[in-house]
């Protein structure tokens, strides 16, 4: 399931794929428009920065904006950012890969089907940008 973070991340940052002509854009109005608790985006979108996805910008004027082509971001990328692994346990993440607690690591089967899951949710998550997303 994807975490209400990475949900607020998506909504944010399609906002900001919207605006984006119109240069640095106010965490208050994204907030406001997306009905994002302005805590809640604050700490996203500084993930978001340090990730160099985002920059942002102080004093009037001010505000977050793309540091890179939002064309070249992947939805996968924006959700091991904000959520962490894509798989749906730590034995086939690629990224995250952890050891099962009690696994058989002779054969699992549960191990093989979420294999063909994760693969085909990354098929997709892969190829989808932040443009694909925009309202």
């Amino acid at each position: 399931m994807l975490s209400k973070k990475s949900q607020y991340a998506f909504r944010a940052l399609s906002y900001l794929v919207g605006k984006k002509e119109e240069g640095p854009i106010l965490i208050s109005d994204i907030a406001t428009e997306k009905k994002i608790p302005l805590k809640f985006l604050e700490n996203i979108l500084l993930e978001l920065k340090k990730a160099e996805i985002l920059d942002s910008k102080k004093g009037k004027g001010g505000g977050y904006f793309f540091n890179v082509n939002p064309a070249e971001v992947t939805l996968a990328t924006i959700i091991r950012l904000v959520n962490g692994p894509i798989a749906m346990i730590p034995c086939v993440s690629i990224h995250f890969h952890e050891q099962c607690m009690n696994c058989n690591k002779k054969h699992c089967g549960l191990h093989d089907v979420l294999i063909e899951v994760r693969d085909s949710s990354l098929a997709i998550l892969e190829k989808k940008t932040l443009l694909d997303i925009v309202d």
